[in-house]
């Protein structure tokens, strides 16, 4: 994101609030002589396909348990449902195009085999007050074109929230949504009949900005983390959503929202770019045995946990990737392969850098990362595990 974007943000945060498993993976000793250097420690890879780095062909047999990504790709073990996570695909305000990682990122989904994918919010870059309905409707008609109905033709199910560049929900001072345009060119290019993301919905009241589906067991519970206000009656309406018979029968649940619970990046470390009252939605994701928290806009990669829940912040696949808090790992871009395993109840990560379609080592991000609401911990770290000077690190603004 330029610096133009940002500075906006930060006066429309002002304005109206925009800025709006198991506990943690234990690393996975069996197996490791012959994983790849930057193989995620919580992935236990086939030794064969790890050497040879080919996909397995499965067009005529079960993908269940056997490596499996597109050609060429390191190929991890599919679990008993495999997720595919994307996130900020936008480019500059007003684009109608996408830049060359996204447009790989879609080409090589269907070959990773998911059951489903995920978008974290930031489809198209809206949020302007100079962009016309015409403009708006011109960078809808581009993801339509590079992204929408590609993913369609897969007749994959695409589960989304929305991003505060798709449809901000900041609201003005007399209580009006600043981006009203945004919103309803928005919900339009949703609700379109040919536009159908193919989801087994169990609530669309509220779509494309609240609304829960369920997929292979999963159940999907999506609010509008447009900013860093979610209303109360929609928290009310998670909060039912969550505690009801389908969710609570589902083998696993997860929650996706566009603004993260805790800061990770560099620039986004600011209360008006995090959920508000982040400790007591978290309760609640908890208390309804919610697995995963998928957000992004922090356009930073950090797999944490913190108490009970796991944290997916994902980084953008567009433009603008952010360095993380605590370190000096250079910015990159990324597509995450989550795979179920349902007698553990636990997932396993092997995410991307879609630039150079290297599998990201784990550890190389921090241990932990501290921000203005709390620390969230890697996701194969325990409290148990850090030293007495991690212990102590306290917040430090990055601005």
């Amino acid at each position: 994101m330029s610096l133009s974007r940002r500075q906006f943000l930060v006066l429309s945060g002002a304005i109206g609030g925009v800025g709006v498993a198991t506990l943690a993976h234990k690393v996975l000793t069996s197996g490791a002589a012959n994983r790849p250097p930057s193989l995620p420690s919580t992935s236990a890879p086939s030794p064969t396909v790890a050497a040879t780095g080919q996909s397995v062909a499965t067009t005529t047999v079960a993908t269940t348990n056997r490596a499996i990504a597109p050609k060429g790709l390191f190929a991890p073990v599919r679990g008993d449902a495999r997720i595919v996570v994307i996130s900020d695909l936008n480019s500059a305000y007003g684009s109608t195009d996408y830049e060359a990682e996204v447009h790989k990122a879609i080409a090589l989904i269907p070959d990773w085999k998911p059951d489903v994918v995920l978008g974290g919010g930031d489809m198209v870059a809206g949020q302007s007050p100079s962009l016309g309905r015409d403009q708006i409707q011109a960078m809808w008609d581009g993801f339509e074109r590079h992204v929408g109905a590609p993913l369609r033709q897969t007749g994959l199910p695409f589960g989304f929230t929305i991003g505060n560049h798709d449809a901000s929900g900041a609201l003005s001072v007399g209580g009006k949504f600043l981006f009203n345009d945004d919103r309803e060119l928005t919900a339009a290019y949703w609700n379109a009949p040919g536009h159908n993301p193919n989801l087994q919905f169990v609530d669309r009241a509220g779509f494309p900005f609240y609304y829960t589906f369920q997929h292979k067991d999963i159940f999907y519970l999506v609010w509008d983390a447009s900013t860093s206000r979610i209303p109360p009656e929609q928290i009310a309406w998670a909060d039912k959503s969550l505690a009801s018979p389908a969710a609570q029968s589902a083998k696993m649940r997860f929650a996706i929202g566009h603004l993260p619970l805790y800061a990770v990046a560099v620039g986004r470390d600011e209360l008006g770019e995090i959920i508000a009252g982040a400790d007591k939605l978290q309760a609640m994701l908890e208390k309804h045995g919610v697995h995963t928290y998928i957000s992004g806009h922090d356009h930073a990669y950090y797999p944490a946990h913190s108490g009970k829940l796991e944290l997916l912040h994902t980084s953008a696949l567009g433009a603008g990737p952010r360095p993380l808090l605590n370190s000096r790992l250079a910015p990159f871009k990324t597509l995450t392969v989550i795979d179920v395993d349902w007698d553990a109840a636990s997932t396993r990560y092997t995410t991307y850098n879609m630039t150079t379609l290297q599998v990201v080592d784990h550890k190389t991000l921090p241990r932990l990362i501290v921000g203005p609401t709390g620390r969230v911990l890697r996701l194969d770290v325990q409290e148990s595990d850090l030293t007495a000077a991690e212990r102590s690190l306290t917040f430090t603004p990055s601005s």
